[in-house]
């Protein structure tokens, strides 16, 4: 996808705070943050939504899954932490390429932060 903003972070064309990366994943700091630690984890592939997901991505979601906890940790959220996928435009999707928000850190945040 060609004009996907979360693509152009994979290839280095948009800079981004990069809090993790591998062959599979990048996990970058949200520019609007809504509590101390949120970090935007996303596949390199590009894949629309939760959705969009297909059995031949299994593999690629449980390791998704456990990265979440072991990022949450590594950036000051191991006492506890939310994960969040807007699917949809509906479901308040904004960027149309998968991602998961980690969401976590020392309150004083709210949940009501992570409503609009």
């Amino acid at each position: 996808m060609t004009d996907c903003i979360f693509c152009k972070i994979v290839r280095g064309e948009i800079p981004a705070k990069v809090a993790y990366e591998d062959d599979d994943f990048i996990a970058f700091h949200d520019i609007a943050p809504a509590a101390p630690v949120h970090l935007l984890l996303i596949p390199k592939q590009h894949i629309a939504s939760l959705a969009d997901l297909r059995e031949e991505h299994r593999d690629l979601m449980g390791k998704m899954l456990l990265l979440a906890p072991k990022l949450a940790a590594e950036h000051g959220a191991g006492n506890g932490f939310k994960t969040l996928f807007n699917t949809g435009k509906d479901g308040g999707q904004v960027v149309f390429h998968l991602h998961m928000h980690i969401i976590g850190g020392p309150r004083p945040w709210t949940n009501a932060q992570l409503i609009g």
